[in-house]
């Protein structure tokens, strides 16, 4: 039963587990991962559970703080850790490296800055070899995917200017530049992919 006090989004509900199908093969041997943008913390709870040999270190904007606390205090889960304070353009990153990192629906909400400075972030705190799986809606040759998508991104707009969902090829152009390479772009639920990069 969901405590009142916690934030819940159904949509974590739904996903968790075909996104956990994805990690959980592909993280054999990892032992730390930094997920960005970790909003309500369903997933970091959820996942960090699932995995105990990982260490989930959650992260998010300050003003989520308290939601992701709550989720982590009534798990009483040792491997998950109480967020950073990481708005990934103005806050400073980690002094550490990890071996992974995750985000979900962080793409399309932030500004396209944001999304560069969360590579160029990435970049300094990920180890060699390190996988960075990023979860959400993207378009393909500047096509929408499905109507549904294409509804959310006239929605999306509506919330806020700087809000779409992103194209493919610009993301692949930014990750090389960063140094990552395409792995795999997996096929999830409701028209949303996982990509999946490895950092040289």
């Amino acid at each position: 039963m969901i405590s009142q006090s916690k934030p819940f989004a159904e949509a974590c509900e739904r996903n968790k587990d075909p996104i956990f199908n994805v990690l959980k093969t592909r993280l054999s041997g990892t032992e730390r991962i930094l997920e960005i943008g970790s909003g309500t913390g369903q997933h970091a709870v959820y996942f960090a559970e699932q995995c105990p040999t990982i260490h989930w270190q959650t992260s998010d904007c300050s003003e989520n703080h308290p939601g992701i606390l709550s989720w982590i205090e009534d798990s009483q889960l040792t491997n998950v850790y109480k967020p950073l304070a990481l708005n990934v353009i103005e806050d400073k990153w980690p002094n550490e490296l990890f071996d992974a990192a995750y985000s979900a629906n962080t793409a399309h909400i932030m500004p396209w800055q944001a999304v560069e400075a969360t590579f160029e972030g990435l970049a300094k705190v990920l180890k060699s070899e390190a996988l960075y799986f990023l979860y959400g809606p993207f378009n393909y040759n500047g096509q929408y995917t499905s109507e549904s998508n294409a509804k959310f991104d006239i929605w999306l707009k509506q919330q806020a200017s700087h809000q779409s969902i992103r194209d493919f090829e610009s993301i692949e152009a930014l990750a090389n530049r960063c140094d990552f390479s395409l792995l795999e772009d997996v096929e999830m639920p409701a028209n949303n992919r996982i990509l999946i990069w490895r950092k040289h």
